[in-house]
């Protein structure tokens, strides 16, 4: 079933407490999906460029063994950030199995990410300036608490609670997912695209790679490439209704913008409210109400629509 979320402070000031906002928006949907949840989260952005690297999954670091791999695989990420030219200007261990860097780069983010994903089993989660993807298994109090969510300030941000169908229960095949390798994108999405397999294959041929077997995780992709080749993230959503089949409803991201789409079904929901500091949206009211404490209006976007909004 999963739930989607999504909010955006028009003011752009950044001081809003974006991850707290999240957490209770995601966890009035935990009935919609407990298997795992996920953030993507944005600051304003900065010249330097973050990246966040998972070097194994949760239950991966209870054996000790396998812990000692671990710690050599987050060596050993770190070493190829620095060979692929990038400088670490600083790092935080976030847990066992996670850690974010900040960057100086001015490279091809592909090739930084691709060297970084060559050392075994290691993903990177995000890279960008002001975007920071957090997922994990569990409800979203329990991510949100393990990864201190709630001092987490920023301007706007999207979420998703899943209900594990076709994939693995792990940190890979949550939402939600960069549009690598193009910065500050990410996609959380709710329902399924039966041309898959199609998309996979031509975006595989044109040199993208793939860290799940989730649906999902395509339209994070197919974005990336129609922006890589000049698109802007409206126009690409909308082509995106186009040449994806399936019945879906996604949320969109970037370093300064947040959108929706749905297809001609419209068979996903997604409540949306607009207000003159806000926009918020959300596969049902009860999360848009979570973070709204007065009486307000709603509506649900039509069936092939597209809808974008700016901090």
């Amino acid at each position: 079933m999963c739930g989607i979320a999504g909010i955006i402070y028009r003011n752009g000031d950044g001081a809003h407490r974006i991850g707290r906002d999240m957490t209770r928006m995601l966890q009035s949907m935990k009935h919609r999906g407990p298997d795992s949840t996920g953030f993507a989260l944005y600051r304003p952005p900065s010249h330097d460029l973050v990246i966040r690297v998972k070097v194994s999954d949760a239950f991966d670091t209870d054996d000790i063994d396998v812990a000692g791999d671990v710690r050599r695989r987050r060596r050993e990420a770190e070493a190829r950030i620095r060979a692929a030219g990038a400088e670490i200007l600083s790092t935080e261990d976030i847990n066992e199995y996670t850690f974010s860097a900040s960057l100086s780069y001015e490279g091809d983010l592909k090739r930084l990410a691709d060297y970084v994903e060559s050392v075994p089993r290691v993903e990177v989660l995000s890279l960008g300036h002001a975007l920071e993807i957090v997922k994990d298994l569990g409800d979203a109090k329990t991510v949100g608490s393990s990864y201190h969510l709630d001092d987490y300030f920023g301007s706007h941000g999207i979420g998703h609670v899943r209900m594990a169908t076709e994939s693995d229960v792990d940190i890979s095949n949550a939402h939600p997912y960069w549009a690598y390798p193009f910065s500050d994108v990410a996609v959380v999405h709710n329902g399924q695209l039966t041309n898959y397999h199609q998309w996979r294959r031509r975006l595989e041929a044109a040199g993208h790679r793939f860290a799940s077997d989730c649906d999902s995780e395509i339209i994070a992709v197919y974005l990336a490439e129609r922006m890589a080749r000049g698109d802007s993230l409206e126009d690409a959503m909308r082509r995106s209704l186009e040449e994806l089949d399936g019945v879906f409803t996604y949320i969109c991201v970037s370093e300064d913008a947040l959108g929706m789409a749905k297809d001609e079904l419209a068979a996903k929901p997604l409540v949306l409210y607009e207000g003159d500091d806000m926009v918020a949206l959300a596969s049902e009211e009860i999360a848009i109400r979570a973070v709204i404490d007065r009486e307000i209006e709603t509506y649900d976007p039509y069936e092939n629509e597209v809808m974008v909004w700016t901090r």
